[in-house]
């Protein structure tokens, strides 16, 4: 059995791959993980030229230092969606703060909560597509289509007592969303994404 804290064998190996300058594994993590890195930069920027920038940003980041990546941090998924959230923020700020000396609106605590905004929204969508899809499904049934945990049962063809508890827990992992992005959050792996 594996240990705990050992990170998925994928992600070793793939950090290896990288390491070893293997084009196909740059393509392989771009294939999977770009609509993710492309979404958050989005919802962090607001811009769909901007998050290809970001996009690009990142994985030529991941090409250039696989290194970077500390399997003992975290899943390479939850490192990616750091980066990106990180160069995103970067983004944001040094374009917001070009405007403001630019005699724009708004001052520095503007800026800084519009940062917050952008870093709560997207850990949620974040952490949205990181659930479980049992647990994502319910959720997407009672917001977005406006089902009630009945409806939700049924749709789903398990017991209300069940859809009650998919609904609960995904409410309380979307919750950690404003946590992790409040002032004074550590940052990392576990912090802001």
């Amino acid at each position: 059995m594996a240990k705990k804290d050992a990170p998925p064998r994928w992600d070793r190996k793939m950090q290896q791959r990288l390491a070893r300058g293997e084009a196909a594994a740059l393509g392989e993590l771009y294939d999977r993980f770009a609509s993710l890195v492309h979404g958050l930069a989005h919802r962090v920027l607001g811009d769909e030229r901007a998050a290809d920038g970001i996009t690009r940003e990142v994985f030529a980041h991941v090409w250039e230092h696989p290194d970077a990546y500390d399997p003992k941090q975290g899943p390479l998924r939850s490192w990616v969606a750091t980066l990106t959230h990180r160069l995103a923020v970067q983004r944001l700020r040094a374009t917001e703060t070009a405007a403001l000396t630019q005699g724009g609106q708004g001052s520095t605590e503007d800026l800084e909560r519009k940062v917050r905004t952008a870093s709560v929204a997207a850990r949620a969508d974040y952490i949205v597509q990181s659930m479980p899809v049992p647990l994502r499904a319910a959720l997407e049934l009672a917001y977005f289509q406006r089902r009630d945990y009945r409806q939700t049962a049924a749709d789903l063809g398990v017991t209300e007592d069940e859809a009650r508890r998919r609904l609960r827990l995904g409410l309380q992992l979307l919750s950690t969303a404003h946590q992790a992005a409040a002032p004074g959050a550590p940052p990392g792996y576990g912090g802001a994404v």
